[in-house]
Formats: structure tokens, C-alpha cells, sequence
């Protein structure tokens, strides 16, 4: 082998150990799943163009979290500014994609990917901050960092980075459900009769059902779709088309699984004379207590991510 095919083998083992944590970290700036997979493979090949520069001054990691964190800022500051303002609920993020469990568990470092940080709800506030407060915030709050290495990484004083941590903290509580405290922690008994309703209400095609399941105030949101709807009725009013009358889907059936440490649903309609189920959407659930908090619906581009068929 030659030295340069060494160098690069080399290279790959030593960043490749890196990229789970470096895909959650983007995944957090920037609320998506995508993007965060282009900007983890746009800084291998940014620290490889640079490897020279290197100087051993900081860890290799903090390198490359340096590297991923100005390309994600740069992606920030490329978006056009929309779809975050403060008239609008905090889900109301065109851009916001889910991340499966199955993904989260193949990190076993607890701080890459506690619930309270990586939930849609933390998501969709995050992308309420300015570029350089959204990463204050997820290098001190979620990742630990000191303030010392924080400003080091964003060549900042430090004096700036803790007044940038300060005014996110600020602007992170206005837009995080008041609740947040009531989520359900993972799957309880509590939180299984209330997923069980869900499911059986959409196979059932069961409004009166679906409607037991929702708190009055819930709220839904479909990204990338800039729209959003509060309350249970108006939910039910929303769903009712497409599970009963003449301009319904026809048949339900439902797949759990999990995103964002939240159970998720992935919904497939069969038309009558057809023989498949074919896939149409994904709910995301955030519950709280016994009852539907918040609905976030993506499309269902996102099944191949979760290991989903195309067809039942």
C-alpha cells in the first residue's frame, strides 16, 4: 500500500469513530436529518483538504466539532428567514425531519443523545435561536462544554459566550412547551393505553375515539408544510376527510416505531379493489399524561430511514 493510501485509511478509521456524535451534533443545529448527513460528510472532507493545518492544540474531536460547527452555522445563515418567527408555534419548522431510535442507539454515549435534547419539541425551539446562540447553547447546555473551549471553537470571549448562552436560555423557555416536565419519560403503562388508542382509532378509522385520545389544546403541524392547527376539534375536523366519507383514503393500518425518543407511527392506506397498503404519512407524538399533546405529521419519503416497507 502506499503512503498516501496509508494516510488515508489512516484518516477514515480515526474520523469515522466521530461520526454518529458529529450527525446528532449538525442534527441539532440545524433540525435536519438531511442536511446533517451532507454537513458530517462535508467536514471529513474539509478536515482531510486541511489535515495539515492540524496542529494538535486541541483534540482531534474538538477539531472536527470546530470544522462541523462553522459548516452548520454557515448553512444557518444561508436559510432564508422564515417559518421561525414568534406569531407561529415552535413545531412550525419547514425543514424539521425526525431522527429514529434505531440511530440514536448506536451511540452509547448518554450526553449525544438524551431525551430532553434531542426530542422534536428541543428541535424546533433550537431553530428559533440565532446562528451563533444556537451553538452556544448545544455546546454548553447538551454537550457540557466549558465556556473557555466554547469560545475557542467560535473565536469568542468568553464573556461573549456566556451573554450568547444567557439570551438563548431566554428564548429557549418562551418557546418550549410550559409542560415539558409532564412528558412521558419512554413507554409506561400510561403512555401504551394512550398509544393503543391511537392506533385502533386510525385503523377504526374512529373519530370519536381519536378525539378521546387528544388534549383539548393539542396541536398539529405537517412540515415542510407552513401551516399548523390548535385544538382537538380543529384537528378532527382536519383528519375526518381522509378516514371517513367519500373522499377517504379506505383502509388503515398502522407500524409503531420510534423518532426522536417519541413514538411514532407510520400510516398506510389500502384503496378498495387494491391489493397493498401503500405508505402515506408518519406521526410523531409528543404525550403528555394520558393524552396526545402535539402531533407532528412528515411524509413518507422518511420510511426508508426507519427500516419501513414501501408497501404492506
Amino acid at each position: 500500500m502506499s503512503e498516501v493510501a496509508q494516510m488515508t485509511v489512516d484518516f477514515t478509521r480515526e474520523t469515522e469513530q466521530y461520526r454518529h456524535e458529529l450527525r446528532v451534533h449538525c442534527y441539532r443545529l440545524l433540525g435536519s436529518f438531511d442536511e446533517a448527513e451532507d454537513l458530517v460528510q462535508e467536514t471529513f472532507l474539509k478536515a482531510w483538504r486541511s489535515r495539515d493545518t492540524f496542529e494538535g492544540r486541541s483534540s482531534f474531536r474538538a477539531w472536527l466539532y470546530r470544522i462541523a460547527t462553522n459548516a452548520c452555522l454557515d448553512v444557518i445563515d444561508r436559510r432564508p428567514a422564515q417559518g421561525v418567527t414568534d406569531d407561529v408555534p415552535a413545531a412550525d419548522v419547514p425543514w424539521l425531519q425526525p431522527f429514529p431510535d434505531a440511530l440514536l442507539d448506536a451511540e452509547p454515549d448518554a450526553e449525544v443523545v438524551a431525551r430532553e435534547t434531542i426530542e422534536l419539541a428541543f428541535l424546533a425551539a433550537v431553530q428559533h435561536l440565532p446562528a451563533r446562540q444556537r451553538a452556544v447553547l448545544v455546546l454548553r447546555d447538551v454537550l457540557g462544554w466549558p465556556a473557555s473551549e466554547t469560545a475557542a471553537l467560535l473565536e469568542e470571549t468568553v464573556p461573549a459566550v456566556n451573554s450568547a448562552l444567557q439570551r438563548a436560555r431566554v428564548t429557549m423557555r418562551k418557546h418550549l412547551p410550559q409542560r415539558r416536565a409532564d412528558w412521558s419519560g419512554g413507554p409506561n403503562p400510561r403512555e401504551k393505553a394512550v398509544i393503543r388508542k391511537f392506533v385502533e382509532a386510525t385503523e377504526r378509522c374512529d373519530l370519536e375515539l381519536m378525539a378521546s385520545a387528544l388534549r383539548e389544546d393539542v396541536t398539529w403541524t405537517m412540515p415542510p408544510q407552513p401551516e399548523w392547527h390548535v385544538g382537538r376539534d380543529a384537528v378532527i375536523d382536519l383528519w375526518a376527510p381522509v378516514m371517513v366519507g367519500p373522499e377517504a383514503f379506505g383502509e388503515w393500518k398502522v407500524l409503531e416505531t420510534r423518532a426522536n425518543r417519541q413514538p411514532a407511527f407510520a400510516g398506510y392506506t389500502r384503496k378498495p379493489g387494491e391489493e397493498l397498503f401503500k405508505p402515506v404519512a408518519m406521526d410523531v407524538l409528543r404525550i403528555e399524561g394520558d393524552e396526545i399533546a402535539e402531533i407532528i405529521t412528515f411524509p413518507s419519503d422518511r420510511f426508508p430511514l426507519f427500516g419501513l416497507p414501501e408497501a404492506l
